[in-house]
């Protein structure tokens, strides 16, 4: 299974992401885990972006999950940092301290440690969030950690078109 995803498809993805919020007027925020600031970078290298991306929370640690998120310790210890609740309030927590629109996270394993009973290395936990509706999705990548933290970045960009649509 090839599990690489071209870069050209992640600036792709990023560029439909862009007209997709220049078309609608709305600014995005983004709160990344396991992909440390990749969605971000992916936004950005889009020449323009400042007209639709307002900010980015890289929260690597949960202590920075809580700090710069207001993600309560209570929540991840009862679901984990790499859970869909975690997710749903990283996503929703970004949207709420920025002046975005809309907002997306991921968190996850991207290996090659990291494993849990019942979480893998390769999984990975999204969050979409526009005002007061959110969907979170849960997946299982393969490959290396870069080629999980690749296909990370380009399902969260997938999905926040899906979600805007």
């Amino acid at each position: 299974m090839d599990t690489s995803v071209e870069v050209n498809q992640i600036l792709d993805l990023a560029e439909q992401v862009g007209r997709a919020l220049q078309t609608k007027g709305w600014l995005l925020a983004t709160a990344e885990s396991c992909t440390g600031g990749g969605v971000s970078q992916a936004i950005t290298d889009i020449a323009g972006s400042s007209e639709w991306f307002d900010c980015g929370f890289v929260t690597y640690s949960n202590a920075s999950k809580t700090e710069l998120l207001d993600i309560s310790e209570a929540l991840l210890a009862q679901h984990g940092a790499v859970s869909e609740e975690i997710a749903a309030a990283m996503a929703e927590s970004a949207l709420a301290n920025s002046g975005a629109h809309v907002a997306l996270s991921t968190t996850g394993i991207a290996g090659p440690g990291g494993a849990v009973p019942g979480k893998p290395v390769g999984t990975v936990c999204f969050g979409w969030t526009l005002g007061h509706q959110t969907h979170t999705e849960r997946l299982v990548f393969h490959g290396d950690r870069h080629a999980i933290r690749e296909q990370t970045v380009a399902h969260s960009l997938q999905g926040l078109l899906r979600f805007l649509k």
